[in-house]
């Protein structure tokens, strides 16, 4: 049965991930709103949607399909804005009555999941988040490996997440705190969330450096030390990423092994929504942990490189910005 979609925030970077997985999964897309007026990649996927560049239009237009007739009220919310709009706009899919596909992070405060699960439960309605990295066949098969292991030895984990960035992200609403939640969590929240997916939940967590352009820590789990980077400096970038022409270096290590699960990312999104649309799909408590990991961070006092701070910090003086 195809089901109705509605999407906030179509001209934002991971839109055209949920554009396709909405045709892909046999369904439409009868509205979208977006500041932004360039939206073209609309027409790549649908015809003959409703677009709106006003918020207020978007809402009342919904508004009015949904008194209309059941046949042309919104089943989905797809959720793209920026990250400190995912709260209210979760709010306005559940009121509605829809359910709601909410990019990553869902909100940015643990808080805001305690008031939305009110809000689902007074609704009888849904919010799925996107956890796309769970659904990878490679990690699947990682996780099932681990989960088999028996050993009183933590495994000693290393993760490194350089994206390059011009000063353009800095001037928008990425670079700034109180909208993104900062790197740990607009760049890092899917490495924090499959970590506790793989290791368990978390015991103990420290922040070595944290500025506007690089972060990075130490974080033990119930089953695995971690040592993490996350950067926006291309400076970070390893000569083997700078020799290629790369702008972006990503690595987990496990006891020394590299993960490697570079490819198969290309329908992962499309993969979640046909688990939401089976009955599955990634709820509020399944985010709750990376969230309330990637609130500490952004709160935390930086104590400085330690011992076990991650091999760049330690082999490279952070750069004065």
């Amino acid at each position: 049965m195809s089901r109705n979609f509605a999407l906030i925030g179509t001209g934002g970077y991971v839109a055209p991930r949920h554009l396709k997985a909405i045709k892909d999964t046999g369904n439409k897309l009868i509205a979208a709103v977006d500041p932004s007026d360039s939206v073209g990649i609309l027409d790549r996927h649908f015809n003959d949607v409703s677009f709106f560049t006003e918020f207020e239009r978007f809402d009342r237009h919904i508004e009015k399909l949904r008194r209309h007739s059941d046949e042309n009220k919104v089943d989905f919310v797809s959720i793209c804005s920026p990250n400190y709009l995912h709260d209210a706009h979760a709010r306005f899919a559940l009121r509605i009555d829809a359910d709601a596909i909410c990019e990553k992070p869902l909100v940015l405060n643990p808080w805001n999941i305690d008031a939305l699960a009110e809000l689902e439960k007074e609704s009888g309605r849904k919010i799925y988040t996107v956890l796309q990295l769970r659904v990878h066949p490679a990690l699947i098969a990682l996780r099932e490996k681990l989960m088999k292991e028996k050993s009183d030895t933590k495994h000693e984990v290393c993760l490194t997440y350089i994206t390059s960035r011009g000063k353009w992200y800095l001037v928008s609403w990425k670079g700034q705190v109180e909208r993104s939640g900062g790197l740990a969590t607009n760049i890092g929240i899917h490495f924090f969330d499959l970590l506790i997916w793989l290791f368990g939940g978390v015991e103990h967590s420290e922040v070595h450096l944290g500025n506007s352009t690089r972060t990075g820590g130490f974080i033990e789990l119930e089953r695995a030390r971690v040592t993490w980077l996350l950067s926006i400096d291309r400076n970070d970038l390893p000569q083997v990423a700078v020799d290629e022409g790369k702008p972006t270096y990503r690595s987990i290590t496990i006891d020394g092994k590299e993960i490697e699960f570079s490819g198969g990312f290309t329908d992962l999104h499309t993969v979640v929504y046909q688990d939401i649309l089976n009955g599955g799909g990634f709820g509020l408590e399944d985010s709750r942990p990376s969230i309330e990991l990637a609130h500490g961070i952004r709160n935390a006092d930086a104590i400085g490189i330690r011992e076990r701070s991650h091999p760049i910090l330690l082999n490279k003086k952070p750069r004065q910005l």
